[in-house]
């Protein structure tokens, strides 16, 4: 409490524009350049043997923890202006200068009891504004899984069932926590705002109520399977699709599919990390599929049409005279499914050199030779 106190006083009290240096109407990047100059510049690592130099330097952070966030920025902007008003600023009980509650334009004088700083400020220090507000619906925490697919799965696309295991709402109870027959009741001590407001001098400070533990109600007779907590462990299978031409990594998000909320609040999502096995025959490189397309010597010397394999079909490739190992040829469309359309294959020509030769081929090779007049490596300066 007191902790909280001193960093209320704190924001009447000090003036964080003033200690970065910038005016108030200061855009949040001119607030950020401040810090960053100011920082550096008071570091205590950067200032060995100063002994202000780490006071300084967390002023410097604490203004900048609050300014350099928008909402607390707001916050703190309106309580600058309800202090220079005479909420909590530096005026005497009876609107001189001095401590407490001061004077207010007019000569009107409010005292602490007059005033909640909670409802005025609309809980910018961490309150609820009192017992009005409700216990706040809780999101239902995010889940992920995996999968993995077959090369041609991912290409194609499919739908597969996930299993999960986690917390579902009870069966017994429908998610209330009370036994069949029964109803939750509204908790007594804080009228089923799960909080209570403690004064604390001149400040109303919201705590979590401590019977119902910010729940806002209380369970008199327990369910039987779950004991109250409303979830129960439980098995769910989940159909997941798959778009066609999925990438090894993807994550599918299932929006309303992870655990659910508590006190009416939304389910959280399911995340679906997909893992693709590779390929006896394709590769990929983003959009475009990649294969290598053996061809014989006389083929890549004198030119050929050669059949590749695509994922729609075979399909005919023109090899041109004279084509070196290792050249690739781009096809049109047949690669990976995209949005609106494929991708391109990549077919990489490789000159398939024989391990063995029959007497024949080998004196056919042996004619070649004797018939060539040039050296390959004649470029490199050597014969």
């Amino acid at each position: 409490m007191a902790a909280t106190d001193d960093i209320r006083r704190e924001w009447f009290d000090k003036d964080y524009y003033a200690v970065l240096g910038v005016p108030k109407n200061a855009s949040q990047a001119e607030i950020k350049k401040a810090y960053r100059k100011l920082a550096q510049q008071h570091h205590p690592d950067a200032n060995a043997g100063d002994p202000n130099a780490e006071e300084r330097f967390k002023e410097i952070s604490s203004a900048y923890d609050v300014i350099g966030d928008e909402e607390k920025r707001t916050s703190y902007d309106r309580a600058r202006e309800m202090g220079a008003a005479g909420f909590g600023g530096g005026g005497s009980p009876n609107g001189g200068p001095g401590g407490g509650f001061g004077g207010y334009p007019g000569g009107v004088r409010f005292d602490a009891t007059d005033v909640n700083l909670e409802d005025l400020l609309g809980g910018m220090f961490g309150g609820t504004g009192g017992s009005r507000r409700r216990a706040r619906p809780t999101r239902g925490a995010d889940l992920e899984t995996e999968v993995t697919l077959s090369f041609d799965d991912a290409m194609a696309g499919v739908t597969l069932p996930v299993t999960l295991t986690g917390p579902a709402p009870c069966r017994t109870c429908h998610g209330t926590g009370a036994a069949p027959g029964t109803q939750p009741i509204v908790c007594p001590t804080c009228s089923g705002a799960g909080q209570i407001t403690v004064n604390q001098g001149l400040f109303s400070m919201a705590q979590t109520c401590p019977q119902c533990r910010g729940t806002g109600r209380l369970i008199e007779t327990p369910c039987p399977t779950c004991g109250g907590s409303g979830t129960t462990p439980r098995k769910r299978t989940i159909r997941v699709k798959v778009p066609a031409g999925v990438k090894d990594g993807a994550r599918i998000r299932l929006a309303g599919k992870g655990e659910s909320g508590s006190a009416g609040g939304q389910p959280g999502d399911l995340f679906v990390r997909v893992h693709v096995r590779g390929h006896d025959l394709f590769g990929r490189n983003g959009n475009d599929l990649t294969i290598d397309v053996p061809v014989t010597f006389s083929e890549a010397a004198l030119g050929a049409h050669v059949q590749v394999p695509t994922l729609q079909g075979s399909v005919t490739l023109k090899v041109p005279a004279g084509t070196p190992s290792g050249k690739t040829f781009r096809v049109r469309g047949k690669g990976a499914p995209t949005t609106g359309g494929h991708g391109d294959l990549l077919a990489t020509v490789i000159v398939d050199v024989p391990r063995k030769l029959s007497k024949e081929q080998k004196k056919l090779v042996e004619q070649l030779g004797d018939a060539t007049d040039t050296s390959p490596r004649a470029g490199l300066g050597v014969s």
